[in-house]
């Protein structure tokens, strides 16, 4: 019984550590014993179709060391079983954005620098198609909140690892100073984290680089398959026994969220972009049931650009 997840320690150079990365394969292995006297199928429980493709979920702001969200918060490994796409849930990162800092944060004297981006887009890959069997090209990446820019971006410098690329309440214009402004206050509340040591001062390039409104035209001109959920805040059923402080806190992040959203929907049109599904609902707000909603929504979509 149970699901086949793994609880996989890969190392990091980038990093000097080891990351935890949970992990389920594409396919249950199931090998029953030929019949007697039958010849045994060469292709039998091998899958030799070449290496599986797989979704890569990144995790919020509040990422904790044990589990991601996503497993903690949803049944995503449940969607995936035996959907023919492997599934990658790395462990940790809380507040880093997924990305590359400059350096170490100074505030909680973390005593290494996040390389993120490295990690998931040169060390992990390696890593698994070497040992699990994983496609190095045409996987998907999916991110919420925190993470939703960050997959925009995995898929704007790394197209060939990530043709599809999903964000679900992300902040699409991270460099935009009211945004700036909110991600210092949001980092230094979940983790003490000091936003200077990531992408540098306000007027750093970085934040450029990594803001996926700047970097509309080299999404699209990637064609990469993108799905952009956000939703305005307000309760719908989803919301029944929500802690009334969150709601505040959840209700005004979203709809800070929706406008870069929106801004980012213009700009992608603008530049000629025709390969997303842009989903603004009436009502809803920054917490999980809407991104497992939506998750679930996405995943045929996802299936299918992932082996096209």
């Amino acid at each position: 019984g149970g699901l086949p997840v793994e609880y996989l320690d890969v190392y990091s150079t980038a990093m000097g550590r080891n990351i935890r990365v949970q992990f389920q394969p594409g396919h249950t292995p199931a090998t029953p014993a030929p019949e007697e006297g039958a010849p045994a199928d060469p292709s039998h429980g091998t899958g030799a179709v070449g290496p599986t493709k797989a979704v890569y979920l990144l995790d919020g702001m509040r990422a904790r060391d044990d589990y991601n969200g996503w497993d903690i918060e949803t049944q995503a490994f449940e969607w995936f079983l035996d959907s023919g796409v492997a599934t990658v849930m790395p462990v940790g990162g809380q507040s880093s954005f997924y990305t590359d800092w400059y350096s170490p944060s100074s505030f909680n004297n973390q005593p290494y620098t996040y390389k993120w981006e490295t990690f998931l887009t040169n060390e992990l890959p390696l890593w698994l198609a070497k040992n699990k069997q994983i496609s190095m090209s045409d996987n998907a990446v999916v991110g919420l909140s925190m993470s939703g820019s960050s997959a925009l971006i995995l898929s704007a410098y790394h197209p060939n690892q990530f043709s599809y690329a999903a964000s679900l309440s992300g902040f699409l214009n991270p460099s935009a100073l009211f945004m700036q402004q909110a991600i210092r206050v949001a980092m230094l509340d979940a983790g003490g984290y000091n936003v200077d040591n990531m992408w540098g001062a306000p007027w750093d390039g970085a934040w450029k680089r990594n803001d996926p409104l700047k970097q509309v035209s080299r999404i699209v001109a990637n064609g990469t398959r993108l799905w952009i959920y956000c939703a305005p805040g307000g309760q719908t059923p989803l919301d029944v026994n929500a802690d009334p402080n969150q709601e505040f806190n959840a209700n005004s992040l979203e709809s800070m969220a929706l406008k870069s959203n929106k801004d980012f929907q213009a700009a992608y049109q603008a530049a000629g972009g025709n390969n997303a599904t842009f989903i603004f609902p009436p009502a809803g707000n920054h917490s999980w049931p809407y991104w497992a909603q939506q998750l679930q929504a996405l995943k045929p979509d996802l299936i299918a650009t992932v082996n096209r």
